[in-house]
């Protein structure tokens, strides 16, 4: 074989090996960083980006800025329109979404990747010493959420055509405000835990103009087991990714919330939950399953719950019609359990 043939066979061979990796390694680096620049947020494609005043709104010296869209221009996830100016990729919300898988899995997780050992050696001190940045958490959840979680709850929340929403979970408000732009007339309370994502969410709402309409409310899921009167009423309750959070050491309390979400909905209404389940088999879903299910049960001591194992324990709190939709996001799925 002629030496440029023997180059060429290895060249298609390492490409064929190495698959997607490399453009989602540099556009999970890249968006990364953009986003605690704060420049991510400007990006659309469907508005034009000038970088005097996108430097002036995130307080960057506009060169750099610019020699960054620059790198963003050049790995084809934004366009310059002229100087100055510049457009996110009509992908663009693909890249970002497929960039969160890795962001999430090897960023939001940062602290159980570098203390490992810490953690199977002395699981208490590390869990109380090796935090996650919970921003990183929620920005690229929402990156893999927007295509493989999200779309699934906020179809089946506004085809029900609520009068009244409530989130448990709800970080930003993202997914209420989303619907209840999309359901005139419609209210809706977003429950969280973290102040951070409260206040984001006070002025997220502010800026959509909702704030007669959706409430803010920082408090924990666990609250819900001794005052459930907010839920009052409610035609669709939503919690993504939250119920685990109470397993297995407030297993009781999960017990509790659960059976207050059916006694408080209106008559006709239902619960959705969105949430993991372990460590599943099929080729799709495996590897991520697998990364998703080590994290949750051996460095946050969560125990994720099985699929008949969800079934059965909304059908013990008194729901009926309960059952499963698989998801695009690999080991998530949406149970929907009507009262």
């Amino acid at each position: 074989m002629a030496t440029h043939e023997v180059a060429e066979k290895h060249l298609r061979e390492g490409i064929e090996a190495s698959g997607p990796a490399p453009d989602l390694a540099a556009a999970a680096a890249l968006l990364e960083m953009g986003d605690r620049l704060g420049v991510v947020a400007h990006l659309a494609s469907d508005r034009v980006l000038d970088t005097g005043a996108t430097a002036a709104a995130t307080d960057l010296p506009e060169p750099a800025l610019t020699r960054y869209l620059d790198a963003l221009e050049s790995a084809g996830i934004v366009v310059r329109e002229s100087a100055g100016h510049y457009r996110a990729c009509p992908d663009f919300d693909t890249v970002r979404h497929q960039a969160g898988y890795i962001s999430w899995t090897m960023n939001a997780n940062r602290p159980f990747i570098e203390h490992a050992r810490e953690f199977f050696t002395d699981w208490e001190r590390a869990a109380r010493t090796y935090l996650r940045d919970y921003r990183e958490v929620a920005v690229s959840s929402q990156w893999m959420g927007s295509h493989a979680f999200y779309p699934a709850a906020f179809d089946t929340i506004v085809d029900a055509k609520p009068r009244k929403v409530v989130d448990l979970g709800a970080g930003t408000c993202r997914l209420l405000i989303e619907v209840l732009t999309a359901v005139p007339g419609s209210t809706g309370i977003g429950l969280d835990f973290a102040a951070d994502a409260c206040r984001a969410a006070e002025r997220a709402v502010d800026q959509a103009g909702l704030t007669d309409r959706l409430t803010v409310l920082e408090r924990t899921i666990q609250s819900v087991a001794d005052d459930p009167g907010f839920l009052a009423g409610a035609d669709v309750i939503h919690a993504g990714f939250v119920f685990h959070d109470m397993l297995p050491d407030e297993e009781d309390v999960c017990d509790a919330v659960l059976a207050n979400c059916r006694e408080q909905l209106a008559d006709d209404g239902f619960l959705a939950i969105t949430d993991a389940v372990p460590y599943l088999r099929d080729p799709r879903e495996r590897r991520f399953s697998a990364a998703v299910s080590y994290y949750h049960g051996e460095f946050m001591r969560r125990r994720l719950l099985s699929e008949n194992e969800w079934l059965g324990k909304l059908r013990g709190a008194g729901f009926s019609d309960v059952r499963a939709v698989t998801l695009a996001f690999p080991t998530g799925r949406l149970f929907l359990a009507h009262r």
